[in-house]
């Protein structure tokens, strides 16, 4: 069966939903679809991050991720109250351990108030009576963080979505996608689908569906584990904000954070250790074909070299609880091991260039007819909209 449309979207995820949206109210009366190869949209990184509406604090001045976080934020809490989905602007507290993390966490406040971020630093004092089971040599205060569930907004995109006319394909893996001068060329068990332009929100395989389509990406995706835990035996108001560490700035990742759940409870997390595969959430899961394309790719190994001593500390934290708890303790002695109960583990797809740098914004790609969204690592889910109208923007400009 072959199956036409002005404009196909590879993944079903909060990226690709929301691109859908934009690109459906600018261009009414377009047969546009989505193609998902799961049964269900959202079920990998969109589902599983720790539900974050995130303010804008860390990314550099100027970057995609500095600008579109902070339109991104705004844009998650309208659509909520617009659609009636429960969302909380909790707050966040990142708070310094020890003086030695006051000039890291003071330059963070550099860099946020240089994006225009809401953030202010309080005394050690006020920040542990706000959070009397907090360890806080110092403390930033970021009033415009929150918490959602981005699965839930993601599912009611799909659903205005379908409603206004757009169709999503579910179960149904793009094999083999071509471009040519006529559009547009996806391959699935079922058949193929025929568009005029394509935008490929392919996450975990973004680098694969580039070069399936005759692009040079320049880098590869390698996967992250995170892993979390959730808090139990805990009262609960244990922390009524959201309590993150200094990050280091030499790391993407920021690092195991305290946060509040919008199904209740807490949870602590992530670590970020190399995943075995790219959909790998459990320590067992390999797939040699990954590990060939990871540990074939010479940007891994440069990356390692310069990162040796922090994968290690990661490593060693994934293998044995008790490392990951003292990462926990240093801002909430009160968890103890007892405390940690396993909760559903997220990967990240991580864009490593060849020289073994690690990509920190948000990277797209043109095709013929297409547009690759290459790295969207957090906070894309927050930022989600604010991407979609980027992607229609760029997509709509060839003409």
């Amino acid at each position: 069966m072959t199956e036409t449309a002005d404009i196909a979207i590879l993944g079903g995820g909060i990226v690709g939903l929301a691109t859908a949206l934009t690109l459906q109210s600018r261009l009414p009366g377009a047969r546009i679809v989505v193609l998902e190869k799961e049964a269900a949209p959202a079920l990998h990184q969109t589902g599983r991050n720790s539900g974050v509406i995130h303010a804008g604090v860390y990314y550099a001045p100027g970057s995609l991720k500095a600008r579109f976080c902070r339109e991104g934020a705004e844009a998650t809490r309208a659509f909520c109250d617009e659609h009636g989905l429960p969302h909380e602007t909790t707050g966040k507290l990142i708070v310094a351990t020890d003086e030695d993390e006051l000039p890291r966490m003071r330059a963070l406040l550099a860099r946020a108030q240089a994006n225009g971020i809401a953030i202010s630093e309080i005394a050690a004092t006020e920040a542990q009576e706000w959070e009397p089971n907090i360890r806080v040599a110092g403390a930033l205060w970021s009033p415009d963080t929150g918490i959602v569930d981005f699965g839930a907004v993601a599912r009611r995109m799909a659903d205005l979505f379908t409603a206004r006319g757009g169709a999503i394909r579910l179960n149904t893996r793009v094999t083999a996608a071509s471009e040519d001068a006529a559009g547009i060329r996806l391959t699935t068990p079922s058949g193929e689908v025929h568009a005029g332009r394509a935008v490929i929100c392919a996450g975990l395989h973004a680098d694969r569906m580039a070069a399936a389509m005759g692009l040079d990406p320049g880098f590869r995706i390698i996967p992250f584990r995170g892993e979390y835990f959730r808090i139990r035996n805990q009262p609960a108001d244990l922390v009524r904000r959201l309590i993150y560490p200094v990050p280091d700035p030499e790391r993407p990742f920021l690092g195991v954070h305290l946060t509040r759940k919008m199904d209740g409870g807490f949870t602590v997390g992530p670590n970020a250790v190399l995943a075995m595969k790219r959909e790998g959430y459990a320590k067992t899961d390999i797939s040699p074909a990954d590990l060939v394309a990871t540990f074939g790719w010479p940007g891994f190994w440069r990356m390692l070299g310069r990162n040796l001593g922090p994968a290690l500390s990661e490593l060693s934290a994934s293998v044995l609880r008790g490392l990951y708890l003292k990462k926990v303790q240093r801002y909430c002695p009160r968890i103890t091991g007892a405390d940690l109960t396993p909760y559903r583990a997220g990967v990240r797809a991580q864009a490593v260039a060849r020289d073994g740098r690690l990509i920190d914004d948000f990277l797209f790609l043109r095709g013929r007819h297409s547009l690759h969204v290459c790295n969207a690592p957090s906070p894309a889910a927050t930022s989600a909209l604010p991407i979609g109208a980027h992607i229609t923007d760029q997509l709509l400009a060839e003409g």
